[in-house]
């Protein structure tokens, strides 16, 4: 799959409204999710499975992926 997400319709979380500091997500034709840094559009991009994504979703939702203090 093409990781290439320049002209792609991406979308920020809600959440990150007034912040220059976040992901955008793009529903990829074919069923692939597509997740790439707002300030570099045109750099590198992951491209997940549907699968996949799940996956992703439940890890951060279950806090796995949470900085130590």
């Amino acid at each position: 799959m093409n990781g290439d997400l320049t002209r792609a319709a991406s979308f920020k979380s809600s959440y990150s409204e007034g912040s220059s500091q976040c992901i955008e997500v793009t529903w990829l034709n074919g069923g692939g999710i597509g997740v790439r840094d707002s300030k570099n559009p045109t750099g590198p991009a992951l491209i997940f499975t549907p699968g996949q994504w799940d996956i992703f979703m439940a890890s951060v939702q279950d806090g796995e992926f949470q900085r130590p203090r």
